[in-house]
């Protein structure tokens, strides 16, 4: 319940409207100009826990832009920047933990995986 009302204050105050959220994490945007490929996610869940981890690509953005975006966005939605692990951004929330990393820079490939802590 709460992931739904972070959504809908986050769609008020500052998510256009063309703004679309990642299949399997319909709680975590994606940013315009990337695309999620079909089939390419893995899920798992109950409702004690979840593991969701996908792939995002883009031929005209670079990962320095998808961070900004990240930073952004996320903190609206409740999710806390942890800091790097190596060259992963790492945000905490709610017992879950969102890491985000660059896979290739051309084209951009981004893995997003969002695992409960346990």
């Amino acid at each position: 319940m709460k992931q739904l009302i972070l959504i809908l204050i986050a769609c008020l105050i500052g998510f256009e409207s063309r703004a679309a959220f990642i299949e399997g994490l319909e709680d975590v945007p994606m940013p315009e100009g990337m695309a999620q490929p079909s089939n390419d996610n893995i899920s798992f869940g109950n409702e004690e826990s979840r593991l969701v981890d996908t792939l995002l690509t883009s031929d005209t953005l670079s990962f320095r832009q998808v961070q900004q975006f990240y930073a952004k966005n996320l903190p609206e939605l409740g999710w806390h920047f942890q800091g790097k692990r190596g060259d992963t951004l790492v945000y905490e929330r709610e017992g879950e933990v969102m890491d985000i990393s660059c896979e290739s820079k051309k084209p951009l490939v981004v893995r997003i995986t969002v695992k409960s802590k346990i």
